[in-house]
């Protein structure tokens, strides 16, 4: 499950209130809750993987930072076995100490250059997973929230109805002793 199967279920969640019955002259509307819920608990299980994905990246840039450092020792190695393959003459001794040197900190540069590309690269996907997650979580949030809005005005309409109906039977009731008499 990833970031597209929890955006689905979102608009699932908005499909679901806006196919809810409306009450007349107001923006309330009744959603069938068991739907509405297992939307919720689908939802619960699909940001535990997002979570799983930003693992999974960090691992990847843990990887890339060891690759870059085998290389940079693989670069250290082949520097001082050159130098020491130039060492037979002292003229060729300066210049392979100068080549070994340029070639030390050619490799230093090179894997500092990867480790803080990789780095960078896991920062901005991990901001971004943040702030889907953060927008995800904001538009259940509204969507918990209306559904209990929804619920409690479902709750006050029925009882008004349930009393209206009793007063306009006691009228009729009392009527009828009145007309009887």
């Amino acid at each position: 499950m990833g970031v597209i199967e929890v955006l689905h279920l979102i608009d699932r969640l908005e499909s679901l209130v806006s196919a809810g019955i409306r009450f007349p002259m107001t923006s309330k509307a009744v959603v069938d809750e068991q739907e509405f819920l297992e939307i919720v608990d689908q939802l619960r299980v699909a940001i535990p993987e997002e979570i799983k994905q930003a693992k999974r990246l960090s691992v990847e840039k843990d990887r890339v930072i060891g690759t870059a450092k085998n290389e940079a020792e693989k670069i250290l190695i082949t520097a001082q076995e050159r130098a020491a393959i130039m060492l037979k003459d002292n003229e060729v001794v300066k210049l392979a100490e100068q080549q070994a040197q340029a070639i030390v900190t050619e490799a230093e540069q090179a894997a500092e250059e990867i480790r803080a590309g990789a780095d960078y690269y896991a920062l901005e996907v991990l901001a971004g997973l943040e702030t889907e997650l953060n927008r995800l979580l904001a538009q259940v949030k509204k969507g918990r929230a209306t559904l209990e809005r929804v619920s409690k005005e479902a709750a006050t309409f029925r009882e008004s109805r349930s009393n209206l109906g009793s007063s306009l039977g006691r009228e009729a009731s009392e009527r009828h002793s009145l007309d009887s008499r």
